[in-house]
């Protein structure tokens, strides 16, 4: 991957940056989302944020040797902690875990006021991060589910809005959990996670059901949750 050449899942995430976006890119790595973003669009701006040194200098020296200093910031820091408050209209985090991108939007919440979009990319537990949209006034406007190089990345787009516009309110949890765009949109892509996450479910079911003393409330959970991913595979 490099500045010309993007990998398909940080491709994907660019589409959602509006033309003439002002955003930052939180664990930017290379800095290469900027980069190609600034490159493809000479009305764009950035912050890279990066919280080791090492890729806070790799950063730096590729936003250097593409001539983008001026429109390009680079900081060294934690999460939003780079960010100045009302600093950027849009916000990318890619490349980590649910739980830590959510950790990192509810310790910067101060920092959101002006931000109008968030592009989460969580490699795993992506319900973390929808729970956080929904509980923080971003509504789930689409989401796309891709396959690279043998893992599976799902994309969340939040924009600023009503939170609960794209649920359903009598299957929240399901859609928490799965994705209410990817519910609706299926595929093939979806269907291979589904299967998956099926067969590890009716495996731990039936390794709960086989303990000394059963957790009858656990059982009832993982019940209800095997129903959901065979309704979601129909």
């Amino acid at each position: 991957m490099n500045v010309n050449q993007l990998s398909k899942r940080l491709a994907n995430v660019a589409e959602y940056l509006p033309k003439g976006s002002l955003f930052a890119d939180i664990g930017s790595d290379h800095a290469y989302l900027p980069c190609y973003v600034c490159l493809n669009d000479p009305s764009a701006q950035a912050i890279a944020g990066e919280v080791n040194q090492g890729p806070y200098t790799s950063a730096w020296k590729e936003v250097k040797d593409h001539g983008l200093e001026g429109r390009i910031d680079v900081r060294l820091g934690n999460g939003l902690q780079v960010l100045k408050p009302n600093e950027v209209y849009q916000i990318v985090i890619a490349g980590m875990g649910g739980p830590l991108i959510r950790d990192i939007l509810e310790n910067g919440k101060e920092k959101l006021s002006e931000t109008e979009r968030i592009i989460a990319q969580p490699n795993i537990d992506a319900r973390s991060v929808r729970k956080w949209f929904f509980q923080n006034g971003y509504d789930l406007t689409d989401e796309i589910i891709l396959e690279e190089n043998g893992h599976i990345y799902e994309i969340l787009v939040g924009d600023k809005g009503k939170p609960d516009a794209s649920y359903d309110s009598l299957n929240l949890e399901k859609q928490l959990w799965l994705g209410p765009h990817l519910l609706k949109k299926g595929g093939k892509v979806f269907n291979v996670k589904c299967k998956a996450e099926l067969e590890k479910k009716e495996y731990v079911l039936s390794q709960v059901k086989q303990a000394s003393v059963v957790n009858e409330e656990k059982v009832a959970q993982l019940q209800v949750e095997i129903n959901w991913l065979k309704e979601a595979l129909k």
